[in-house]
């Protein structure tokens, strides 16, 4: 048996990290549990190919959280770098710059179209849809049903392996509230302001952002580092395979390989479905059952290295076209140059959105490269024998799945977790069962963190993202704990 933890963390992804970094700073003994051998920082990790480096789903870091802000500074400090923002969406054979501008999109989608999309915005303005069930009803009510269908249907059942009209409202207000027509459109025609702090800036169209020289899992690393040095362990291929609990002992947490670990609290930020099923005593059979009932959506990664011919600036590409499969495509070299070890060459990751053992899933990796190969050409971005190399990264459980019955399942299974396992602490992307963003989830494990050292629950980190002015608004540290409305106050105010 292991000495005595404050705490065990489950998943040493950036809910758990920083869980554990802020802990380790008060003295207090960690242990974090990493299922993979060899990178932490979950799906914000940095995979490395002969001397290439792949960031598996594009991380900006840009937080409107100053705690969050200041920890990022805190930890990599110089080796952040300010990156400008570019993305632009492919549609029927032609490039959107994205956010909209106005001009550009008149154009190109043709008079014809835009009068009818405008007459269908106009419409949708008129005559919304009364009850915004659907991610189609919130999109269509604030684009018209004109606009969904070019430039969100497509890409989002890509993403999500589901018609839009069975995906929850919830993913649309989490992922994009802020955004809608009118403000794109005036963002793309008006002169832009940029105070000081950039205040009153959308998320989604924000210009710049900070960047790890060699990718995001740099930061991840050298917090585990950090953690290591203040005295925490932070162990690689740990998969917990039972947590049990027992109101006057804690927690004992062991793993597959045997090994078991105690501590006073245990974070997890390990799928809530599979926490589920480890612990012990179990869940009743209601919250098992609901447990169990949650779906997430997997992707993989084809990373290529191939000659550089300047065919592509962005940061990535959202590939809304139906021909091809590939549903995003990064440029590596646009999120950092130090991303590549030679400037003859580039590397691109195409992102496939699918569940793990189906089709897409289940295709051997060379045949992953040559799909790859052609959907590049398709779209104008290389020649085939342009690409010298490559690799696929899969990625498990990358997005926790928003269907008509995601709440009822995740609420049936905290309100059992609240009432049995009052230091068991649920952070974190797929911990929580929330779609959010690498700064939503550090800002969930700060604030269980602080709660743990003040020895009471002071915020409630389920509503971290709740108010989409958090996820959405202002600028770059605008925002503190204490100052910020949409994120947790205090138990009781």
């Amino acid at each position: 048996m292991q000495p005595q933890n404050k705490a065990v963390i489950i998943g040493a992804g950036p809910a758990g990290l920083t869980a554990g970094y802020l802990l380790a700073k008060e003295g207090q003994p960690v242990t974090i549990l990493e299922a993979d051998p060899q990178y932490v920082g979950g799906i914000s990790r940095t995979v490395r190919y002969k001397g290439f480096h792949f960031d598996i789903g594009g991380h900006r870091f840009f937080s409107k959280s100053k705690d969050v802000e200041d920890l990022w500074t805190e930890i990599l400090r110089d080796d952040l770098l300010d990156r400008p923002r570019s993305s632009r969406i492919y549609y029927n054979g032609k490039f959107f710059n994205y956010p909209l501008k106005a001009f550009e999109a008149l154009t190109k989608l043709g008079v014809v179209e835009s009068t009818m999309c405008v007459a269908s915005y106009a419409w949708a303005r008129v005559s919304p849809t009364p009850t915004e069930k659907s991610f189609e009803d919130w999109v269509s009510n604030r684009f018209g049903k004109r606009l969904f269908r070019i430039f969100f249907k497509t890409y989002t059942e890509k993403v999500w392996g589901m018609s839009c009209k069975d995906i929850s409202a919830d993913w649309a207000a989490q992922r994009i509230k802020g955004l809608s027509l009118a403000s794109a459109i005036r963002n793309a025609v008006l002169p832009p302001k940029k105070p000081k702090d950039r205040s009153q800036v959308i998320k989604t169209l924000i210009d710049t952002f900070r960047y790890p020289r060699k990718g995001p899992g740099m930061m991840w690393e050298k917090c585990a580092e950090e953690i290591r040095r203040m005295g925490g362990q932070v162990l690689m291929g740990h998969r917990a395979a039972q947590c049990s609990y027992h109101p006057s002992n804690g927690w004992t947490v062991r793993t597959e390989n045997g090994e078991t670990f105690s501590g006073e609290h245990v974070i997890s930020s390990m799928p809530m479905r599979a926490l589920g099923a480890v612990l012990d005593p179990p869940l009743s059979a209601e919250a098992a059952r609901a447990a169990q009932s949650l779906k997430y959506r997997d992707f993989l990664t084809v990373g290529v290295v191939l000659k550089d011919r300047n065919l592509f600036s962005d940061n990535w590409l959202y590939i809304h076209d139906p021909k091809v499969k590939v549903g995003r495509i990064q440029n590596y070299k646009s999120w950092s140059p130090e991303m590549v070890p030679d400037d003859q060459h580039c590397c691109y990751g195409l992102e496939y959105f699918c569940f793990e053992g189906d089709g897409t899933w289940s295709m051997q990796d060379a045949e992953l490269i040559e799909l790859a190969k052609r959907e590049l050409q398709q779209i104008g971005l290389a020649h085939p024998e342009d690409v010298i190399d490559g690799c696929v990264i899969r990625q498990h459980k990358a997005y926790p799945v928003y269907d008509d019955e995601y709440s009822a399942h995740v609420s049936a299974v905290r309100a059992e977790i609240d009432a049995r396992f009052p230091t068991l602490h649920l952070v974190g992307r797929n911990g929580m069962h929330k779609y959010n963003n690498q700064d939503h989830a550090m800002m969930t494990a700060m604030l269980t963190a602080r709660n743990i050292i003040a020895g009471e629950r002071q915020f409630d980190v389920w509503q971290v993202n709740q108010d989409a002015e958090y996820h959405e608004a202002g600028g770059a540290g605008s925002q503190s704990v204490s100052g910020l409305r949409a994120v947790p106050t205090r138990v009781g105010n």
